[in-house]
């Protein structure tokens, strides 16, 4: 009975899943990057129905109108709200007013015309800003580089009540360069092309890179302005593979779909990082930062890795969207210590140690709040020191407490079970679920998710001899 319970859930959940309705992004979008602009006419369709919600847009970008065509053409009241907490800075977020002024309307689809204009970064002497990240829409010397969840070049809905944020959209957009040579969209083949219309039945973040580059494909394995030879392209594509599969042989989840990368430089002078927006990987910086280093063997052991968190985001990300104040937490968090699992696995023991020694340093100063104590990410401190060393330095010493067997079945149910929220409680129940020892779990609880010296329990479980 129990058994056929549990099945119905499942099913029961997969009914909902298939059910959810994913909006259509639809229209044209000029861009010059020789002059920093982006002119738009977009239209987001099928919009489902919410009551609480924002629809983010670039702060750099001037509103022509919104209007909506259902049930009837008008032009759409709007306003701009000061309370987005999940904005990041780099987007305003706007809402259509109701009759009574009190509460939000929200058409079935909505029309939005914008142009904006920004810097173009030429040179790294004296045209160059101070910082680049990930939510800005940078044009540097040759190219336009912006993501769609942090910048929202393009309208980006968000769910306030169920904190879901739709910037996974299906598409069918032209994209317009006149003074470009290629042109690409997350989830679409680059094409050597001054204006082509991408389309995409799956819904994907719209990372937009469009620009003067060349790219190279080994399978079906896409590098975007490569710095590498033909000979390394192809060592690259079989590391890739390798990555993949040590991912896929351990969470028996595959990857629906090969991965493009993406080389580009900051217009910055210093910052180099990488990000996944899948199945793009992108990585930003100059000389070393560059993918470039996967060849140096005095930098290789601390960059391979990085190539290895991003992939993991295909897993913790992607294939499961976590939310709620633990949700950037385990994003990262569960992503290192991917990358940590795989580095030992695939690059040795010593490498591992000094992984794990080098985010014990890191954190010699650091007084964190347990997770089972946290109510928002404001509460993380040092968000860098919180996500990327602390939550898998935690994740680690857990490994340790329950075997390395249950941990693994422990992240393929975090990854495979249906909730709208992915808190605290779900990160305990998951646990429990695993573990089946009521004992061993309150244990760990202690030790680790809810004690104001989980840091400190989590180290010495690790440094024990």
């Amino acid at each position: 009975m129990k058994r056929t319970l549990l099945i119905l859930t499942y099913l029961f959940g997969m009914q909902l899943g298939a059910q959810e309705t994913i909006p259509k992004l639809t229209g044209k979008v000029k861009i010059s990057i020789e002059q920093g602009t982006i002119e738009a006419d977009l239209s987001l369709r099928d919009i489902p129905q919410i009551k609480d919600y924002f629809i983010r847009l670039n702060s750099g970008l001037n509103i022509l109108n919104f209007k909506t065509t259902e049930p009837n053409d008008f032009l759409l009241g709007f306003s701009v709200a000061h309370n987005d907490t999940l904005s990041y800075g780099e987007t305003k977020a706007y809402f259509f007013p109701d009759d009574t002024g009190k509460g939000k309307f929200l058409p079935n689809e909505v029309q939005v015309k914008y142009v904006g204009k920004y810097p173009v970064v030429k040179d790294t002497l004296n045209n160059y800003s101070r910082k680049d990240w990930r939510g800005n829409i940078a044009f540097n010397h040759n190219s336009i580089r912006a993501d769609g969840l942090q910048s929202s070049w393009y309208p980006v809905l968000y769910d306030i009540t169920n904190d879901k944020t739709y910037d996974n959209l299906k598409y069918d957009v032209e994209i317009d360069c006149q003074d470009c040579t290629t042109l690409y969209i997350n989830g679409n083949k680059p094409v050597n092309a001054q204006n082509y219309r991408f389309k995409s039945d799956i819904a994907r973040e719209l990372t937009l890179f469009c620009g003067n580059f060349d790219f190279s494909a080994v399978g079906d394995t896409y590098v975007l302005n490569p710095s590498f030879t033909s000979e390394q392209i192809n060592e690259f594509t079989n590391l890739i593979n390798s990555y993949k599969d040590f991912y896929t042989h351990k969470l028996n989840i595959p990857f629906d779909q090969a991965v493009t990368f993406v080389e580009t430089t900051p217009t910055s002078k210093k910052d180099g990082w990488m990000f996944v927006s899948y199945p793009s990987i992108f990585s930003i910086g100059w000389g070393e930062m560059g993918l470039i280093s996967l060849f140096d063997p005095k930098i290789q052991n601390w960059y391979r890795p990085f190539i290895a968190h991003e992939l993991g985001h295909y897993y913790f990300g992607t294939y499961k969207v976590l939310n709620s104040e633990l949700g950037d937490m385990m994003t990262e968090g569960f992503a290192e210590f991917l990358s940590l699992e795989l580095t030992k696995a695939m690059m040795g023991a010593e490498v591992y140690d000094k992984k794990i020694s080098d985010k014990i340093e890191a954190l010699k100063d650091f007084d964190p709040i347990s997770m089972g104590k946290i109510e928002g990410e404001s509460q993380y401190g040092n968000r860098e020191l919180y996500v990327y060393y602390y939550a898998p330095i935690v994740f680690t010493a857990i490994k340790k407490e329950i075997g390395e067997e249950k941990m693994w079945k422990w992240l393929i149910t975090i990854l495979t079970t249906e909730t709208n929220f992915t808190n605290y409680n779900f990160l305990i129940q998951t646990l429990d679920t695993i573990v089946n020892d009521q004992q061993l779990t309150r244990s760990v609880e202690r030790q680790y998710l809810t004690s104001d010296n989980s840091l400190k329990n989590a180290i010495a479980k690790l440094t024990m001899k």
